[in-house]
């Protein structure tokens, strides 16, 4: 198992940082990344692999069934990983088709296209192959202040067009094991953070800005709680799901911090001023603003990781602080990789966009 993966939506933040963890894990393992390089995905996060000998990269669309099935046939795939997914929530309120598109039907594509080369051509062991799909804590919804943690067995309660695709996602993956006996599993987390974020996510948003001089915005009074989740530690979960995880399994993976939104902030503001007191913008915290918060935005998120724990023997090994300055520091030493990103896609006119006709609170 393992020798041949399929990775969908390698060229982006989480997907890029797996491809790396699995080169450095095992040598012999032969990586084909499929990406349609999209605003959130890009060549950049991809340089300078570990082993490229062993990387492929086809450049086209999750929802491309025939070039999918060519691809579990010809290069014998016995792993699919599947990232590939839009993502934001506050791009999902301004336009949702592409989050119906990419995350219903291309998962749809993935799962027809495993079914009938592995399940009816019997093109691979069925015993040898697995599809492992990534999901979000967010299919759960929101929580209360004093509700406990997320667990697997929590009832599915989105509330955005995001986190609706995101379970409607879910559920077909399960109907396949279901009624096919597609060999799957499948990884819920929590916010991640780390190297090769897209900078409209919170922590790059706030380090860019901040660098720049810009406002920090903070939706609403800036009390929103998330489990952040260093992306190093979450490739490691989804590795340990694949070598242990039993197959029809779903698995909580979360960070065990629960820190409020502000308390994110200021910590990188604090970072930042220790990394560079000579910055014209210091001290980085009078860049905080206040905006008005986006519609219907949960209050909390809390992921219960026992079982993983329990089962598998994973545990984050990263905690929040360390995270931020391991974050911090990759994104000041890669001032060229940031540039690149922002030139390359269209991040600008997005955030005007996003922030447009937001007023300070």
């Amino acid at each position: 198992m393992n020798k041949n993966i399929l990775i969908t939506g390698g060229a982006g933040f989480i997907g890029s940082n797996f491809i790396r963890y699995v080169q450095c894990k095992e040598m012999s393992i032969n990586v084909i990344n499929l990406d349609l390089l999209t605003y959130a995905g890009s060549t950049e996060n991809l340089k300078n692999l570990p082993k490229p000998y062993n990387y492929n990269f086809i450049k086209d669309d999750v929802c491309n069934q025939p070039l999918i099935e060519n691809i579990l046939r010809e290069y014998q795939i016995d792993t699919i990983v599947h990232f590939a997914a839009e993502s934001h929530v506050d791009r999902s309120l301004k336009g949702p088709d592409a989050f119906i598109q990419t995350n219903i039907v291309g998962t749809f594509s993935l799962l027809e296209a495993a079914r009938k080369v592995w399940l009816n051509e019997q093109k691979r062991d069925k015993g040898t192959v697995r599809f492992h799909h990534i999901s979000t804590d967010e299919v759960y919804g929101t929580l209360e202040p004093d509700d406990p943690a997320f667990e697997e067995t929590t009832p599915y309660a989105p509330t955005s067009p995001y986190a609706a695709s995101k379970a409607s996602s879910d559920h077909l993956v399960r109907s396949y094991a279901h009624s096919f006996g597609l060999p799957i599993t499948i990884s819920n987390c929590s916010n991640n953070y780390g190297p090769y974020q897209f900078p409209e996510k919170l922590i790059p948003l706030i380090i860019l800005n901040a660098l720049t001089g810009k406002a920090l915005p903070i939706y609403g009074d800036g009390m929103q709680i998330r489990d952040w989740l260093y992306v190093e530690d979450h490739c490691e979960a989804i590795w340990t799901i694949l070598q242990k995880g039993k197959v029809g399994e779903s698995y909580n993976v979360g960070g065990a911090n629960q820190p409020p939104n502000i308390e994110i902030v200021t910590t990188i503001c604090e970072l930042l001023d220790r990394a560079i007191p000579t910055s014209k913008y210091f001290p980085h915290a009078q860049l905080i603003t206040y905006v008005a918060d986006r519609p219907g935005h949960d209050r909390r998120y809390a992921m219960n990781i026992e079982k993983i724990n329990r089962e598998l023997g994973w545990a984050p090994s990263v905690n929040l602080r360390e995270g931020l300055q391991k974050t911090v520091t990759w994104y000041l030493e890669h001032e060229n990789w940031l540039n690149a990103i922002i030139k390359e896609k269209d991040y600008q006119n997005w955030v005007e966009i996003n922030y447009q006709g937001r007023e300070n609170q």
